[in-house]
């Protein structure tokens, strides 16, 4: 009776995230796929079945589909290749260096390296959009004052490649503290017997990291690329609210949004969904798959 009462009382607490999760997640993934099967466009009170017919038009050449989602698509790439490598490394970098702050300073510091995260994405996108203006914006008046392109501002959201420059730091300066408080927990799991062992061997701080502090936290630096990996694909707000660079980096997410709201295609921008979520899985399970091998 007792265990019956433990496992209804457990159950309780997970109920609301399973409603959550179950509303806000499962149904709609389910219902897209459904319609991505459909001609399903918003003005039509009948949306036919057409089978496969959406996803023919995204690979078929000449069609709006297959321009909106290999543009987006490649524009999408870039910006994982350019942000996973520094969302992974200065994270880490990062909770090293809180690491080896003295106690006292570790929460203040903690605290304001995490707050950037708490700004909202809209926020975060005019500040830095500001920060890069062409003609007014800090950076280039910063630069102008040491005497770099005193005459000539770089156009960092109007050309590439400055203008991946400015996604890939403003994107940093966003999300880096989430990754570091994973990295920090992660950190404060290595038993320090090791690192004493190792000193009295006379290892160096270089060979303590590459030798303890990795290998230990192995499984959570998998874990950081395959999230952050996800994240960067579904890149939005930075292009579409900071960037004029057009199809540069006219970002998938982007694409799926015109062909849904402006083409009023519902059941193609479905299709361009469910092909990205694939595309995900598929990166996600290589990596997973890469980084986990036996060596």
């Amino acid at each position: 009776m007792t265990n019956w009462k433990s496992k209804l009382t457990s159950s309780l607490f997970i109920l609301p995230y399973f409603l959550a999760f179950l509303a806000f997640t499962l149904v709609p993934i389910v219902y897209g796929f459904i319609i991505s099967f459909k001609q399903y466009n918003l003005l039509d009170p009948v949306h036919p079945f057409v089978g496969l017919g959406n996803y023919k038009s995204i690979f078929t050449e000449g069609t709006q589909e297959n321009d909106l989602f290999f543009i987006g698509m490649k524009a999408t790439l870039k910006f994982v290749v350019f942000s996973v490598p520094f969302l992974v490394i200065v994270g880490l970098g990062f909770a090293l260096l809180l690491n080896a702050l003295p106690a006292k300073l570790r929460s203040f510091f903690r605290s304001i390296y995490f707050i950037p995260y708490a700004v909202s994405a809209t926020v975060m996108a005019v500040i830095w959009k500001r920060m890069f203006d062409v003609t007014g914006g800090f950076v280039n008046l910063l630069l102008a004052k040491v005497g770099i392109h005193e005459f000539d501002p770089i156009p960092w959201l109007l050309d590439s490649p400055f203008v991946w420059f400015a996604l890939v730091v403003a994107t940093l300066w966003w999300t880096i503290g989430f990754n570091m408080i994973i990295y920090v927990n992660a950190l404060n799991g290595v038993p320090e017997d090791l690192y004493e062992a190792a000193k009295i061997d006379g290892a160096s701080g270089w060979n303590r990291l590459i030798s303890i502090t990795l290998p230990s936290i192995r499984p959570v630096i998998v874990f950081v690329l395959i999230t952050s990996t996800i994240a960067s694909y579904n890149i939005f707000a930075q292009p579409n609210l900071m960037s004029n660079a057009g199809d540069e980096t006219k970002v998938l997410l982007m694409g799926i949004l015109q062909t849904a709201y402006t083409a009023r295609e519902i059941g193609s921008a479905s299709a361009m969904a469910i092909l990205m979520g694939l595309t995900i899985m598929i990166a996600s399970v290589i990596q997973f798959m890469i980084t986990n091998r036996k060596e």
